[in-house]
């Protein structure tokens, strides 16, 4: 349960049935007490007739009582019944259905008790008879109070009877109360979902996101966090955009001096003798080193600008791994060492060709670098299924050392060295992984390291497939 709308809408709802619950309680307690509760005038009445009833069933028989509830049906609407002490209609009537049940419970409680679970409420109350039998007088009158439970099927206390009245109760709130709880749910979670969609787009790369003017004329305390997190996005743009011109500015300046410092180092070997020949050569190496990395730096900040603008192609991903390891394989023979693909499944995906072939290329670079001398990279291309989606997944494995367990997060960082002598040795700048992840991330893939458990390390991109 990790979603906030499904949270305040769970929260919310269980309040609103919590209160529903004891509201149903309190009344059906309340309607309990009430239960045996009649209006004077009808407990003063129905205490007349039984007392009346008794006297004359000893004195003038079940006629003359007959006759007596006749009169009182007419006069009043109330239909009564005499059931002696062995629970026996003295008429021969039939009672109603409950009206053995209240006769009895008449018997052993003083004053008028009632049953309202019938079409028509129950009434009975118990008289002695001059002789000191006990005679229960049970009357019908739908003129009885009727309280918010009658008529439910089930004796009060049942089972049944509190499950039919829950329902009954509880269902109108449950309804009313669970539009209200969705529409409040969706109301605070919407757009908090909004200011995660401009999160997840500011953390692609997309720095112009900005949150909607709808969340924006907010006046509450969401209105002010979508204004500071535009104010956020605007300042991290301005840093940003100022950072990448900044590297680029600083690239392209350098590249007059390296030039420059080419020509001269020409014009030096024509002149110094043989003894200057392996100074010169050193200049010469770290000038084409700095060269590269100017290269590279050029490289990742054009990569950090995004792909707008440029061309989105359908990839025959199977075409570009291949011609990559040809020439890696070509270029790792002068170290003897070799690049192979161990697997290679036909697959396409939409992307840029430049930024897919430098993400594979520098992590195959890297890995050639870094191989056993003797030894080859091993390239693997393959398909991944996960919840329907199929993802292109491009394994490099080498067989060097490998990456110390607690730094391996870290080599996909700009000029991260986890060893600066075998970089140096490797001619290594500390950016071809860094290139290689912006890319893989610029098309929504996702890029990992991890240690081989035979050694050598494993890099392994996952893009999705066309």
């Amino acid at each position: 349960m990790r979603s906030l709308f499904v949270r305040i809408l769970l929260w919310f709802g269980l309040a609103m049935i919590a209160a529903a619950v004891t509201s149903f309680i309190v009344g059906v307690i309340a309607e309990r007490q009430a239960r045996d509760v009649a209006p004077p005038h009808l407990v003063q009445a129905l205490g007349i007739y039984s007392q009346t009833a008794a006297d004359m069933i000893e004195r003038d028989g079940p006629a003359a009582v007959n006759a007596y509830f006749d009169r009182i049906e007419t006069l009043s609407g109330v239909h009564a019944y005499l059931v002696d002490e062995n629970g026996k209609e003295i008429s021969g009537e039939t009672l109603p259905a409950g009206g053995s049940e209240l006769a009895q419970r008449a018997r052993q409680k003083t004053g008028l008790v009632n049953d309202l679970t019938q079409g028509i409420p129950l009434n009975a109350v118990a008289a002695k008879s001059p002789k000191g039998a006990t005679y229960v007088l049970v009357a019908q009158d739908s003129s009885f109070r009727r309280g918010p439970f009658w008529g439910l099927p089930g004796r009060p206390g049942s089972f049944r009877f509190t499950l039919i009245a829950i329902t009954r109760s509880l269902l109108p709130i449950l309804l009313v109360g669970g539009v209200f709880c969705y529409w409040l749910a969706r109301y605070l979670s919407t757009p908090l979902e909004d200011l995660r969609g401009v999160a997840q787009e500011l953390a692609d790369g997309k720095l112009d996101t900005r949150v909607s003017d709808k969340l924006l004329k907010r006046r509450d305390e969401i209105g002010h966090l979508g204004r500071d997190v535009n104010l956020m996005a605007a300042r991290i743009e301005s840093l940003v955009q100022a950072q990448r011109r900044l590297l680029g500015d600083i690239s392209h300046e350098l590249r007059s001096p390296l030039a420059r410092q080419g020509v001269a180092l020409g014009l030096a070997r024509r002149r110094a003798g043989a003894d200057a020949a392996s100074a010169l050569d050193r200049i010469e190496r770290e000038g084409e080193r700095l060269n590269e990395m100017i290269g590279q730096l050029l490289t990742l900040t054009r990569f950090e600008s995004g792909t707008d603008g440029l061309d989105n192609v359908t990839i025959d991903l199977g075409g570009l791994v291949r011609e990559v390891a040809e020439d890696a394989d070509y270029e790792a023979h002068d170290r003897n060492r070799s690049v192979r693909i161990v697997r290679d499944e036909p697959l396409s995906i939409n992307g840029v060709p430049e930024m897919i072939r430098s993400a594979v290329e520098n992590v195959v670079r890297n890995a050639v670098r870094h191989t056993a001398e003797g030894s080859s990279v091993d390239l693997t291309l393959s398909a991944e299924s996960s919840n329907g989606h199929r993802t292109a997944l491009i394994s490099v494995r080498d067989h060097g050392k490998g990456v110390p367990e607690d730094v391996i997060e870290q080599i996909f960082r700009p000029f991260y060295r986890v060893e600066d002598d075998r970089d140096r040795k490797t001619g290594g700048t500390g950016l071809g992984l860094s290139i290689a992840a912006r890319a893989v991330r610029l098309h929504r893939g996702s890029i990992k390291a991890m240690n081989a458990k035979d050694g050598g390390l494993v890099v392994e991109i996952r893009l999705p497939e066309k």
